[in-house]
């Protein structure tokens, strides 16, 4: 199943049943897991460890070398897990260091354009939209959204379900289950159709909502504060509650209310 213009370098590996269209090239180093789909003109970097059953699009480039200027040449890697869609021409960068890969977790889809940056660390079931673009050593929980044309800055954290509005500009970490907007982004609310549609009970939505509300409703007033009395209210002992909290809790970057 690979077509006679791949060019697949002697030291790549690659799994069973996997497809490799025109045009594409695979460098040494890259190990690409079973089931995988290259349909044409994608190129895969490496040291790249690649799962099983990722589909690439034309001219996607995942693997790649990263742009920071703090590199010194030695070998970096790129781990991807499984059953992610990298459509057309969205790059994936390896690491800075040899000891910080960027890391990509499973069943997530990159559209066109998009960028994740050197030392990046993706979790699971994550959408990057069409230009959406992740600066380096970003953190992106499960489940989280970042919509079209949103750039996140380097060390930025973006918390699970969550929703990035389009054209954001995010310079603090992204709060768990709310959406943010704006330049800069500031939160809006609730992400409350995107809990109801994962499942999320009801209780726990209630209690996100009197979060939400203690937190974010008003932005003048002092976060630690306002941590505190939350810790102390019921809402806290629901585990979204705890996770939103802790979240906050360890913020470098502060957070975008």
């Amino acid at each position: 199943m690979i077509h006679p213009t791949a060019i697949i370098s002697p030291e790549a590996k690659l799994g069973a049943n996997v497809r490799v269209g025109p045009y594409c090239i695979i460098e040494a180093g890259v190990e690409l897991g079973d089931g995988c789909v290259l349909h044409s003109h994608v190129i895969l970097g490496g040291p790249s460890r690649i799962g099983r059953d990722n589909e690439f699009f034309p001219f996607a480039a995942v693997g790649g070398r990263t742009q920071d200027l703090k590199y010194e040449g030695e070998p970096t890697f790129l781990e991807v897990g499984d059953r992610n869609v990298f459509r057309e021409n969205c790059t994936i960068h390896r690491g800075t260091h040899a000891h910080t890969p960027t890391r990509i977790g499973s069943d997530n889809l990159f559209l066109c354009y998009s960028h994740v940056a050197h030392d990046c660390q993706v979790g699971n079931h994550i959408i990057l939209s069409n230009n959406g673009t992740l600066g380096g050593h970003v953190e992106v929980e499960d489940h989280a959204i970042v919509s079209g044309l949103a750039a996140i800055h380097q060390f930025c954290r973006i918390g699970c379900h969550s929703i990035v509005g389009g054209c954001a500009k995010v310079v603090q970490d992204v709060p768990p289950y709310m959406i943010i907007d704006g330049n800069p982004a500031a939160t809006r609310g609730l992400n409350l159709v995107g809990l109801q549609r994962r499942g999320f009970d009801e209780g726990d939505i209630k209690a996100l909502k009197s979060a939400y509300k203690k937190l974010f409703l008003k932005k003048d007033g002092n976060l630690a504060n306002q941590l505190s009395s939350l810790k102390a209210d019921r809402p806290a002992n629901h585990d979204p509650v705890k996770h939103l909290i802790a979240f906050i809790e360890g913020t470098k970057r502060g957070i975008s209310r």
